[in-house]
């Protein structure tokens, strides 16, 4: 539905965006994920036509985004993360003066507004000037807009920006049914709200890719390193010597008053047998333990991860790998056209 191939966008000597490449297919709702700054927002604007790429190219359904406008435009419906109302227009006089810049005719724009007030549950405030909306409905208008010339693929840039716990489920609730119509792009950078959304989830850092994958793909993944705390009453030398035993990797090592702290890891799965065997290995030393914890990975956890890899990777190292992945059906698929960046650790696992 979308391709993007070799992506970038320079401000002097920024680069915002730095040889982005994916694909979105049709049908599904993707998460752009990252941290404030990571380079989301510029990448919609360029797919959207709304900025110009440095370099790379942007196709939407097969139309280039700048040699094909108008086609391509047709195809998308956008809402910035700042909704573009008129104060003074009430949310029905927005919508008919947006469905004609669209080019949409007059017999179907009013079928079309009728439609978008009822899928965005503006219909009880129509009548209303849009400045004395609540940023909710402010919201909601801009999604209905977004709707207007019936586009098969809807972005979204930070969606529930500002809004109150409320108004964040209803506006989650609406960008799922959105989905069951059309595909979904929205961006953000709050965990919680891309996992509960998205069926597909990619993760930005500094204007690079570094994963794409279904958030249980991401977690298994990760969560397959099982990880370990422990408190020894001994020196780090020995606590670290009874922990190899075991084939465990030592991630972090502290030693104080003649207590050893460790963080240690593993690909083995059985947590609680690895607890059992480590209790016994230190008792029978004459060692005490004098805590033990076990975690597995959450998404947020990868979310660092991922992000804190890209930052600490040379340049050189983060090329792009060659694949793609997509989670349709909950497993993965190689697209030889595409580009993802990942960790090297990540891409391997991963089949990148």
């Amino acid at each position: 539905m979308i391709e993007v191939r070799n992506l970038t966008k320079l401000y002097g000597d920024h680069a915002a965006v730095s040889d982005l490449s994916f694909n979105i297919e049709k049908g599904q709702i993707y998460g752009f994920l990252g941290p404030n700054g990571a380079g989301k927002s510029t990448t919609m604007n360029i797919m959207t036509g709304c900025l110009a790429a440095t370099s790379g190219e942007v196709k939407i359904g097969g139309y280039d985004i700048v040699e094909e406008p108008q086609k391509a435009k047709k195809l998308i419906g956008y809402l910035p993360e700042l909704p573009p109302l008129y104060p003074d227009q009430t949310p029905k006089e927005y919508l008919e003066f947006v469905a004609e810049a669209k080019g949409v005719r007059k017999a179907e724009a009013k079928k079309q507004i009728a439609h978008a007030m009822q899928v965005t549950q503006i219909e009880d405030v129509q009548n209303r000037l849009c400045k004395n909306l609540s940023k909710g409905y402010r919201q909601r208008v801009g999604i209905a807009q977004a709707l207007l010339g019936d586009p098969e693929v809807i972005i979204l840039d930070e969606p529930t920006v500002g809004l109150d716990p409320k108004q964040i489920i209803e506006i989650r609730d609406l960008i799922r049914e959105l989905g069951k119509e059309h595909t979904v792009i929205l961006s953000s950078h709050i965990l919680s709200e891309v996992q509960a959304v998205c069926e597909t989830i990619m993760i930005i850092n500094k204007g690079k890719l570094v994963a794409c994958d279904s958030a249980e793909n991401l977690e298994s993944f990760f969560s397959g390193r099982f990880e370990l705390s422990l408190t020894a009453d001994c020196g780090k030398e020995r606590a670290e010597e009874l922990v190899a035993a075991e084939g465990l990797n030592v991630e972090k090592s502290d030693e104080k008053d003649g207590k050893t702290f460790l963080t240690v890891s593993t690909q083995r799965e059985d947590g609680d047998e690895i607890c059992r065997e480590l209790f016994f290995r230190f008792s029978k030393a004459g060692i005490a333990l004098l805590s033990m914890s076990a975690s597995k990975a959450s998404l947020e956890d990868v979310f660092m991860k991922l992000t804190q890899e890209s930052e600490d990777s040379p340049a050189e190292e983060q090329a792009p790998a060659g694949e793609q992945e997509t989670a349709e059906g909950g497993s993965s698929a190689a697209d030889d056209d595409a580009s993802v960046i990942a960790p090297e650790e990540y891409k391997e696992e991963a089949g990148y």
